[in-house]
């Protein structure tokens, strides 16, 4: 397996990915406490269930990629 390298921007852009999928997880979770209707409670939990796949697959990703100079 090659190890990946990233440019700078290409960090960057990781970070800001990270951050937006962060916001967005804290949004739907906090929202779930004022949903009332179910089938919509439901929908926000399979997004934060998925939000949460995807924070972690960043992190992996960027936490073995080095930084190309």
């Amino acid at each position: 397996m090659t190890e990946q390298q990233l440019a700078f921007h290409e960090t960057m852009d990781t970070h800001e990915i990270l951050n937006f999928k962060t916001v967005c997880l804290l949004k739907s979770k906090l929202m779930q406490g004022v949903v009332f209707d179910q089938d919509l409670r439901a929908l926000m939990e399979k997004d934060v269930q998925m939000t949460m796949k995807h924070i972690k697959e960043l992190q992996d990703s960027y936490l073995h990629a080095k930084l190309q100079l």
